[in-house]
């Protein structure tokens, strides 16, 4: 992991309280050699993939598909549009016999209708659990059989013979998977081969079985027939393209699954739980995840389309979720989504309003540029999304306590100067209060055994891995051991979960001393939601050994040897008998609050502290404001003697240093007079805001409309702003932005929104609320959605595309 420099807004560097201007919505992509030009000749994959980086330059599936006028070509098609595809070869689409003259001979086997059994409610969609897409193509997933029927002009004869084939990429070729040929009632290679199960007339049908280890992507399918008149090939027609995605129900996938409840939970479910807040605190969101929408399986392979990943490549989940984390992002490469920590949305969303992908994505298949603004959590979500939609699964992952290891020293290095004061000009390492990635699952080949499994991918920009902002991904088994040299990025990402908090101290002659190892501060609880319901599933331990376990300490101190300060540990001092806890109670925005330091004596002398404590605000990435209120205390405690000292805090004191989602420091000192003892403590806490509430009136049936209320209270006595509100849910309610004006301080109001649900089964509807002056508020209702009186669901695209903003009435006002 390399350190570079920053090109996102409000990170590390500078005053964070002066964000620089915030970026418009980048340009179009300048043409690719003109940018390769510029780097030196090695491409994206060169840099970012070593197992791309050999292919042959001169391979006409390497680059990016070639600019286009917006209308045409898959890369930009609305998601909507039946336009013809680009990647089509045309050679190939014209003639209808071997001659090409478009003749067709009396005996020849002329292919009349295809019909690939496509529908939602068809054999092929269910069996291959793609049935909740909201497509009408053919959508498998690979290494498992499907059907098809073939119409011909006459009936078949023995002496016929009919290839399938289908067909990927600018200049598809056999040998790289991008051109498959299926000859029909023979053995095929590789996993592929068709089989006659029924000939009835003119009507054939086949069962075709497709290779475990297939491309992923959406193929061009054709026939082509070869009889004693002649040869026939059935024309390309965009009704007959088909979607081959990852299997993770087939034991030969790579990223096959062994657990049915997993794969319901982890590709199937379209919503989910994200976790924020600080460990004391831990607060929930449900996201929207709508991998099966309508257009988001398109806005996912344009992703990789737009940077240009190499067809060939494209079977292999490992350079996949790769370049998914680079591209989910927009440093380096125009993807999905602009990183901003600055507190200035105003040329954008606020990372915190959004409710899930469908909406980030759509847009971004629909304008091609990047979509203001992500934070981490957003960036995971729209992951969480992209991969599961392609077929891996996955599920969202949020680390407290957080660490950014600037220097690869594996460790988290706070600077003080004689006095204990802290020395921020040295401070680079810092810690995120919390951190959402993603864990996927899939064997590794790339590595040696015993590394399959969950694997880290982290799309939000944070360091870079072989010059590009991308994580992962990187096997849980050996973060967990310290094998930081393990591939992809294990150092940053161990060190994110694993290790201490180092405080030196500047001494007389300049030289800095460890004067505090704090060795649980780091990665203290890993979380994601639990298989099969909104609970918290704690999976900390299969990142950590017990925390102060021999195995623990081994894992650390192998990771340490790797880092860049390999003798850490060799210079430590200290003398501990006094204890210091921090106690805060639970904060709520708008209202007073009290902190509290607990000092017990544990030692059988008298001990003398002088006690520091400095509060500040902070972004939930560490980065702080300045200290607004300060306390200092001499305190002397008899021998086991415990002594609380409390610092209230006025409402009126915070409001105007108050940041995103209402995080406060408290960083305790002390210095024990009688042994020179040093305390140090960090303590992040925030302060609660307050839910919607959803209230669902009336039945809810496929195709009928219905209704939904929202209230919300305003918890601050100030007026709320250009308060937007946001709904969606897949199978409910494509992404909708609500304009709603001000609300007064202390106001309660009553919103009330129609939807048409569009699929049967259990749903979720989920909305947000965002103003300058209040942000990081959500609700959701589950809606038990009953099927259409005729049976089945529908969709429609109504609507869907452009969730542009409308201005609504409030439907009540009431006071606090």
């Amino acid at each position: 992991v390399m350190d570079g420099p920053r090109s996102d807004v409000g990170r590390w560097g500078g005053n964070p309280w002066q964000p620089p201007t915030t970026p418009s919505p980048e340009p179009e992509p300048e043409p690719e050699p003109e940018r390769r030009s510029r780097r030196g000749g090695r491409s994206f994959w060169a840099r970012c993939c070593g197992c791309c980086s050999c292919r042959n330059r001169a391979d006409d599936d390497w680059g990016p598909e070639p600019h286009r006028d917006r209308g045409s070509g898959s890369g930009r098609r609305r998601p909507d549009s039946r336009g013809s595809d680009s990647r089509r070869p045309g050679s190939r689409a014209s003639g209808v016999n071997a001659a090409g003259d478009g003749t067709i001979r009396e005996g020849m086997l002329v292919v009349t209708g295809v019909d690939l059994l496509s529908s939602r409610s068809d054999q092929n969609r269910r069996e291959h659990h793609t049935d909740e897409f909201e497509y009408d193509e053919l959508i498998i997933r690979r290494g498992q059989p499907f059907h098809m029927v073939l119409h011909f002009s006459r009936p078949y004869e023995s002496s016929d013979r009919v290839a399938l084939e289908l067909l990927i990429g600018n200049n598809p070729e056999v040998g790289k998977g991008t051109h498959v040929i299926i000859p029909v009632g023979k053995g095929g290679s590789g996993g592929w081969k068709a089989q006659v199960t029924k000939a009835s007339g003119q009507n054939l049908n086949l069962r075709v079985h497709t290779s475990p280890n297939a491309i992923i992507g959406k193929f061009q399918f054709t026939v082509r027939t070869h009889s004693e008149a002649g040869e026939f090939q059935l024309p390309f027609d965009p009704h007959n393209e088909i979607y081959i995605l990852f299997n993770p129900w087939c034991p030969e996938d790579i990223v096959y699954v062994d657990h049915e409840d997993w794969r319901q939970e982890y590709v199937l479910n379209e919503s989910g739980r994200i976790y924020y807040g600080t460990e004391a605190q831990i607060g929930e969101r449900t996201w929207n995840y709508g991998q099966f929408d309508h257009g988001v399986l398109d806005a996912c392979l344009y992703i990789l389309d737009r940077r240009g990943m190499p067809y060939g490549g494209r079977g292999d989940p490992v350079s996949v979720s790769r370049v998914i984390s680079a591209m989910v992002n927009s440093l380096d490469d125009n993807g999905v989504l602009i990183g901003n920590w600055s507190g200035d949305y105003s040329r954008g969303t606020n990372p915190s309003a959004w409710v899930g992908s469908v909406e980030i994505l759509l847009s971004y298949l629909r304008t091609g540029y990047s979509v203001p603004y992500g934070q981490c959590w957003v960036f995971a979500g729209v992951t969480t999304t992209v991969l599961r939609c392609l077929g891996l699964a996955t599920r969202t992952v949020t680390n407290f306590n957080s660490a950014h290891d600037t220097d690869t020293s594996l460790t988290m290095d706070i600077y003080f100067d004689e006095n204990m004061k802290p020395l921020e000009h040295l401070n680079h390492d810092s810690v995120w209060n919390f951190h959402v990635w993603n864990d996927c699952w899939m064997k590794r080949p790339d590595l040696p055994s015993g590394f399959d499994g969950w694997q880290v991918v982290d799309a939000t920009p944070q360091e870079t891995s072989s010059g590009i902002f991308c994580c992962g991904p990187c096997s849980v088994e050996s973060i967990k051991n310290g094998l930081v040299y393990m591939k992809y990025d294990t150092p940053f990402i161990f060190a994110e979960v694993n290790s201490d908090k180092v405080y030196w101290q500047r001494q007389d002659d300049g030289s800095f001393k460890i004067v505090y190892v704090e060795e649980k501060a780091i990665g203290t609880l890993i979380v994601t939601k639990a298989v099969g319901s909104n609970m918290q599933d704690d999976v900390t331990h299969i990142y950590k050994h017990p925390e102060g376990s021999e195995a623990e300490r081994k894992a650390v101190e192998t990771a340490a040897a790797h880092g860049s300060k390999p003798n850490v540990y060799t210079n430590r001092d200290s003398a501990e008998d006094v204890a210091l806890q921090v106690e805060a109670q639970d904060a709520v925005m708008g209202q007073d609050l009290t902190v509290s330091v607990v000092l017990t004596n544990r030692g059988s002398s008298t001990r003398t502290v002088k006690l520091h404590l400095y509060l500040s605000v902070t972004f939930y990435t560490g980065v702080t404001g300045p200290v607004f209120k300060e306390s200092k205390k001499e305190v002397v405690l008899a021998p086991g003697a415990t002594e609380r000292v409390s610092m209230p805090v006025a409402y009126k004191e915070y409001r105007p240093q108050l940041v995103d989602q209402g995080s406060m420091l408290l960083n305790v000192s002390g210095h024990v007079k009688e042994n020179g003892q040093v305390l140090a403590k960090q303590h992040t806490f925030r302060l609660r805001t307050p839910d919607l509430s959803l209230t669902l009136l009336g039945a809810a049936v496929v195709g009928q409309e219905c209704e939904v209320q929202i209230v919300f209270k305003n918890p601050l006595p100030v007026t709320l702003t250009n308060v937007v509100f946001r709904l969606e849910g897949s199978g409910l309610q494509r992404p909708k932005i609500l304009n709603v004006g001000d609300i007064g301080g202390n106001e309660t109001v009553t919103l009330h929104q129609k939807f048409v649900p569009v699929r049967p089964g259990p749903r979720q509807l989920i909305a947000s609320l965002d103003s300058p002056q209040l942000s990081q508020v959500h609700g959701v209702i589950q809606v038990d959605v009953a099927p259409a009186p005729g049976g089945g669901g529908f969709f429609s695209n109504a609507g869907g595309n452009s969730p542009l903003g409308e201005t609504i009435p409030m439907a009540s006002r009431g006071g606090a």
